[in-house]
This record gives structure tokens, C-alpha cells and sequence, in this order.
């Protein structure tokens, strides 16, 4: 071999290591928080830079990972992360799931989108496990929570007309609630600052104090003598982007009692609550009364998007041409949720739900002696559980922002809260790798 192969081949030898160094690293843009190329802007501290041909819709965190299995996600460093998100309370089996994925492979094979126009066999089978395991009776699909919540809003309109043809139709919901982002959701969401610049909002909707009934009854005595009607509301049996608040059962039943005298339809919103998440299939069973109807996303699909709004007969008024969705309900979707709710009961995941619930308020109740300073108080149920940070100390988005450090992927919440929503797969170990992660950033601030 002549001295400039030889050259030539080092070159090359270097060249290569140097290339695949390089692509471990990202690029220069997801490294650091540069301005944004076209438009000079910075992100926050510790946030990456939208990407050009994205709209700039999120404050995202500077980290991509590559992939995931169970209850952990590995970046494009290799970086191992215990995951506390699960997708926003939605990867229900965790990641990479081998059955989920078994499933739905064969469903690509056979037939994954066809139209509303036809009868669909796995929607139809879909529809008969959620009424066979629900109060429910009938169900119509949609794509997403926010989409679910305006067949919601949209049926509880058409019920008011229905039942008090000429007067105007009022929908109630909670202060410190959340929706979805439509502007019908957002409207019926009690968050102010949700709401700013897109004003006005859709009028029709009053709201009370979450766990309040006397708040509630103030409302529906102001309707009748202003000579309005409240036709339904709308509420989450436990307040997740608020803060992580269960909604109190003699509340509940209260509110089940008033929407019964004056024939309102009472709406769950269990986008983040329903298939299990609880300990509970459903949020409304924490409570002991059974609403008219309740509407589900999030982890109903495992990952992939569904939504759903479920009624009982008195609620079922919706007629064709009322309302529709091109890719509701379509076999792909209904494939994963019918898995889900299948491994559910098959793994017996309500129990451990309960069980590993049980274990984190344990710890939480044990860090919160331990950092009275940091730690104001704990709340929640199951798998859906909150810290709430004394913001006179720290916030929680520093907090998550720190857990990175640590390996562990957390997501704030309303009234300074961090949330712990993990897939329902999550193991006793893993809950004390998740609380060993929580003492050691505690013990650094």
C-alpha cells in the first residue's frame, strides 16, 4: 500500500469518528438556547428553541429522546429517564408495549382507517366493553379530550333546547377546571389566564367553586330568577391541570341531588381520571354516584388518539348530522383501546394502581415531614397524585427542570403542584427509584 493510501485512509478513520461524535452530541440548536434563526427570539432557561417550521405553540424542554420500554425513556445521548409523565397521564402500559404493539401491527395489516359512513367492526366491539363496564349505554368517538368535551358541551346545548325550548341555556363548571383547548373547552374552562387573548369566549357559562355547594346552589337559584335554565355541568371528578384536587363525594352527591331537581345533565370530564388511572376504572366511582355521562381521552388509547364521549339513555339525544368525526373511532384507534382495557383487567392493573398509589403517598407523606420548608402538602388518588411546593421556598417547574439531572421525568400543575401520573404498569421498585430521585433533588435545594 502506497504512502498516500495510507494517509488517505487515516483521513477517512478520522473523519468518521469525528462525524459520529458529532451526531451524539445533536445539533448546535437542540445544545443550546441560540436564537431562533428566522424570528431572534429566546427561550426560557433550560428550554429548546422551536424548530423553524413548527409554530411556536410550546415551551419545550431542551431534551429528544430516541426511545422508550415499560416505565423508562432513554435520550439521544443514551440517558436513561424513569418517566412520572407517561405522555401526560397517557401511555397507560408504558412504552413500547410488546402487546400494544403485537396488536397493532396486525391491525395494519388487515385494516387501519375506513370512514364513519360504514359499520366498523372494532368500533363496535369498543363500544360494547366500555357500556359493558360503565354506567354508560351508548358511545360516540372523536380524536382527543378537547374534542370529546365539545361533543359534551355541544349535547348538554342541544338537551337545554330540547327541555326549555326559548330560554337561554346555561352550562356550569369549576374555577381552577380544564377542558381543553377548542374554544368551547376553553370556555367551559375556569382558568382565566388560559383564556387570555382569545376573547370573547363563548357566553353561556357560569362557574362555582370546586368541592362548594353552596356555590353551586347560589348558581342555580340566580338561573331561575333571571329566568335562564341550566341545562347540564361539566366537571372533573378530580382536578388534574388545577392542581391535582379530588373532588369530595359528599360534594358530588350533592351535586348529583340539584342536577336531578332541576333535570340537568351532569357531565364528567375523566379525560385524565378515566381507565384507571384512579385505582378506580372510572373517577366517578371514588365518588358513588353515577353521572349522565363522562367523557374519556388520554389513556384510553395508550398513546395513540381517542377520545370519547359515554351517555346514558337520558342523555343519548344526538341524531345524524348532529355531530361527527372523519377519524373517530376508526379501527387503528379502537384496536389500541380495546388492547388497553384488555391488559387492564388481564394484568389486574387496578391493583396495582391502588397499591403502588398507596406506596407514593406513603413516601410523599414522608418527604413532606422531612422538608416541611419545601413540602406544603400532598393530595390525590392512585396514580394521579400531587405534591404541593411551598412558593415561598421554590416553584415546581424548577423542580422538574432539576429532576432531568436526576434521571427523572416529572410535569407541574396548577397552584404550584407537581404531578406524578406514571404509566399504570409502574412496579414497587420503580416507585422507590421515583422517591429516592425526589429526596436527593429535595435534599440539593
Amino acid at each position: 500500500m502506497t504512502t498516500e493510501c495510507i494517509v488517505n485512509k487515516m483521513i477517512f478513520v478520522i473523519i468518521k469518528k469525528f462525524t459520529k461524535f458529532f451526531k451524539s452530541l445533536g445539533s448546535v440548536v437542540e445544545l443550546v438556547d441560540a436564537p431562533h434563526s428566522k424570528c431572534g427570539t429566546f427561550g426560557y432557561v433550560g428550554s429548546s428553541p422551536t424548530a423553524p417550521t413548527l409554530m411556536n405553540t410550546y415551551s419545550r424542554f431542551d431534551i429528544t429522546f430516541k426511545k422508550g420500554k415499560g416505565c423508562w425513556l432513554w435520550d439521544k445521548a443514551g440517558k436513561k429517564y424513569l418517566d412520572a409523565v407517561a405522555g401526560i397521564a397517557t401511555c397507560s402500559l408504558g412504552h413500547s408495549d410488546r402487546v400494544l404493539r403485537r396488536r397493532l401491527s396486525i391491525q395494519l395489516k388487515k385494516i387501519q382507517h375506513i370512514s364513519n359512513l360504514y359499520n366498523i367492526e372494532e368500533q363496535e366491539q369498543l363500544g360494547r366493553t366500555l357500556t359493558n363496564i360503565s354506567c354508560a349505554e351508548s358511545v360516540f368517538f372523536c380524536n382527543s379530550g378537547a374534542e370529546a368535551n365539545e361533543s359534551a358541551i355541544k349535547l348538554i346545548k342541544k338537551y337545554g333546547n330540547i327541555n326549555n325550548p326559548g330560554k337561554d341555556s346555561i352550562i356550569l363548571a369549576a374555577e381552577s377546571s380544564f377542558h381543553g383547548r377548542t374554544l368551547a373547552a376553553l370556555s367551559a374552562t375556569g382558568q382565566p389566564k388560559y383564556q387570555e387573548g382569545f376573547q370573547p369566549m363563548i357566553k353561556g357559562f357560569k362557574f362555582f367553586k370546586f368541592n362548594n355547594f353552596d356555590s353551586v346552589k347560589k348558581l342555580f337559584e340566580e338561573c331561575e330568577n333571571n329566568d335562564q335554565k341550566i341545562s347540564g355541568v361539566l366537571v372533573e371528578p378530580i382536578q388534574g391541570e388545577g392542581g391535582v384536587i379530588p373532588g369530595s363525594a359528599i360534594f358530588f352527591k350533592s351535586l348529583r341531588e340539584i342536577c336531578n331537581k332541576y333535570n340537568a345533565l351532569l357531565i364528567f370530564d375523566e379525560v385524565q381520571s378515566g381507565v384507571g388511572r384512579t385505582g378506580k376504572m372510572w373517577g366517578y366511582e371514588n365518588l358513588g354516584i353515577e353521572p349522565d355521562g363522562f367523557t374519556l381521552a388520554k389513556g384510553l388509547g395508550g398513546g395513540h388518539a381517542i377520545g370519547a364521549l359515554l351517555v346514558k339513555e337520558k342523555a343519548n339525544i344526538f341524531s345524524p348530522g348532529d355531530h361527527a368525526s372523519t377519524f373517530g373511532g376508526n379501527p387503528f384507534a379502537c384496536k389500541a383501546a380495546l388492547t388497553v382495557l384488555e391488559e387492564i383487567k388481564k394484568r389486574n392493573l387496578l391493583n396495582n394502581v391502588y397499591l403502588r398509589g398507596q406506596q407514593l403517598s406513603e413516601g410523599f407523606e414522608k418527604l413532606s415531614k422531612k422538608f416541611p420548608n419545601i413540602i406544603r402538602g400532598k393530595r390525590g388518588l392512585g396514580l394521579i397524585q400531587g405534591l404541593v411546593i411551598n412558593d415561598d421556598y421554590t416553584d415546581a417547574k424548577k423542580i422538574t427542570i432539576k429532576a432531568f439531572d436526576k434521571g427523572l421525568l416529572l410535569v407541574p400543575a396548577g397552584g404550584n403542584v407537581i404531578r406524578i401520573v406514571p404509566p399504570l404498569i409502574i412496579s414497587r421498585r420503580e416507585i422507590n427509584t421515583l422517591l429516592n430521585k425526589l429526596n436527593s433533588i429535595f435534599e440539593e435545594i
